[in-house]
């Protein structure tokens, strides 16, 4: 379908949250996909996934999350694509405002709006890290695709962990991809204690540590 979105959702272990997640893709009023592609998980993410009629596909070995959304990518229908983490929540409209953002301009190809966080109120303890200011350069959550982008860049990298969009805007400024930039929120990052980019922070800084030393190669 010409108009349809593809929203992708990366799990692992996600039955807490991933309910909440669905509900808010399913309430958007765009014609929307959702592909979640599991890591093999032990608890009930699968089950929830499928009784709320997505599409499931479970990995044969554990691959991480950057092979998660590259499958979304595969298997994706729609023209337009967007990944979500299996515990943040877009919000009512945001994947309206995205694509009626890129119809605007037709040569725009991606287009990235603002999260803002939030205590998970199972989980007082991490108010702490809430950022109470909107924020943008984060993939997830806040940035619709047009498909084709990556018939010309390629995949994401597997061997990265969190340094996605580093790697992401590396690839895009050598085809001559621009970014547009939206000053609107799209997604609800969900702060808790098992959060995705606290439990992973120190190999965020490994993969821009190696990013940078490949850049630096090609240089010499």
């Amino acid at each position: 379908m010409k108009d349809l979105i593809t929203v992708v959702i990366p799990s692992y272990n996600g039955e807490k949250y991933i309910k909440e997640t669905i509900e808010s893709i399913q309430r958007q009023n765009m014609p929307t996909e959702i592909i979640v592609v599991d890591d093999i998980s032990t608890d009930k993410t699968v089950e929830i996934a499928k009784e709320m009629g997505c599409k499931v596909i479970v990995n044969t070995s554990h691959k991480g999350q950057m092979a998660g959304k590259n499958t979304g990518i595969r298997e994706a229908k729609g023209n337009y694509w967007l990944t979500i983490d299996q515990d943040d929540k877009l919000v009512d409209g945001a994947l309206e405002m995205l694509y009626a953002e890129m119809q605007k301009n037709p040569d725009c190809k991606i287009v990235m709006a603002q999260l803002k966080n939030f205590c998970s109120p199972d989980t007082p303890q991490q108010a702490k890290y809430v950022n109470p200011k909107p924020f943008s350069n984060i993939l997830t959550g806040s940035t619709l695709f047009r498909k084709e982008v990556f018939d010309t860049i390629g995949f994401f990298r597997e061997d990265t962990i969190t340094g996605d969009v580093i790697d992401l805007k590396d690839r895009l400024g050598k085809h001559n991809i621009s970014i547009y930039m939206a000053d609107f929120i799209t997604c609800n990052r969900r702060i808790h204690d098992s959060n995705y980019g606290i439990t992973n922070q120190p190999d965020e800084y490994k993969d821009y540590a190696k990013i940078l030393r490949n850049r630096l190669k090609k240089l010499n």
